[in-house]
């Protein structure tokens, strides 16, 4: 006697479509999945899912105890399946590293970039550094094939790229606070000297530092980046590189439009994310140039390289 037959959904990793599917057993599902999803035969043999948490089904037993119209999704050869909203129930995640969105995954980006190339460090942003600062130190250590001992040093020296730019931003502020004192100071006492000579009614302007500029200019910049760029103190020294040059490349009047800016605060921005980008490009010049004369190795060693940064 025939096995009875039991309807499935299934669906690949990425797609949004889902194909009706009646099979007595796995293999049958799995041969009828890879025919209607058109999934290329040097990509098989594939695996099925479960569409709602991931759980493999490689067992027939299992298979036959699923309940009718259980959904499936078909990952091919190399592929695996994550959850990206808890809300849907179902998600696949894609292969690029840009649409990888956990707090697991995203340390493991940062730390394969590391493994690549240590002077990455310069161009990460304040965000990515505390994320690998706060990597438990054995599953750094297991990410980049090092010691412990290492990776303590290399944290270290993470978070005291953190703290510089902390200092810096300090130090940014300090001076800002004076140099609004003293013009303060040269606004008081020109008004002193002003209502001395001047009658009482052409007083009555006010200059507000501030101009409005009517304009609806768009930005290409994301609210994220909008909202460090005018909410944290010296922003340039929060963002990466690639954000940097992306503030770099926005035309001033959207920019200051965006920010409700005027037009000179946003260029000061701009001039300052331009010097930003510069220094820390001329840190990762100087490093590749000690890599260069390190014996004609490919990397800086770890232990020299941690040692410089420590160093400056």
């Amino acid at each position: 006697m025939a096995a009875a037959l039991k309807r499935c959904l299934v669906r690949r990793r990425d797609g949004r479509e889902q194909h009706g599917v009646a099979a007595s057993c796995l293999r049958e599902l799995r041969d009828k999945a890879s025919g209607i999803l058109a999934i290329d035969k040097a990509r098989e043999p594939i695996t099925l899912v479960l569409a709602e948490d991931g759980t493999i089904v490689d067992d027939e037993d299992y298979f036959l105890c699923l309940p009718s119209n259980t959904k499936f999704v078909a990952l091919a050869k190399n592929e695996k399946w994550s959850s990206k909203s808890l809300d849907s129930g179902t998600a696949w995640l894609s292969e690029s590293v840009d649409e990888v969105d956990s707090a697991a995954e995203k340390w493991k980006q940062l730390a394969r970039q590391l493994k690549d190339d240590l002077s990455n460090i310069i161009l990460m942003s304040e965000e990515d550094l505390q994320v690998l600062i706060d990597v438990p130190r054995s599953d750094l250590a297991e990410e980049l094939a090092q010691s412990q001992p290492k990776i303590q040093v290399l944290q270290d020296t993470l978070q005291q790229v953190l703290d510089r730019r902390e200092e810096e931003r300090q130090s940014r502020q300090l001076l800002e606070l004076y140099l609004e004192a003293l013009k303060n100071e040269d606004s008081i006492l020109s008004k002193v000297a002003e209502s001395e000579t001047v009658p009482r009614k052409e007083m009555d302007v006010v200059d507000t530092g501030t101009s409005s500029t009517g304009t609806s200019a768009k930005t290409a910049l994301s609210d994220q980046i909008l909202a460090a760029l005018k909410e944290k103190p010296a922003p340039e020294l929060c963002l990466d590189s690639q954000d940097l040059e992306l503030v770099l490349k926005e035309d001033t009047q959207a920019l200051a439009s965006a920010l409700r800016w005027d037009k000179q605060k946003a260029e000061a921005l701009q001039q300052a994310c331009d010097q930003e980008l510069s220094k820390r490009l001329q840190q990762v010049q100087t490093l590749h140039s000690l890599r260069s004369t390190s014996k004609g190795k490919k990397t800086l060693p770890w232990g020299d390289w941690l040692s410089s940064k420590h160093k400056k």
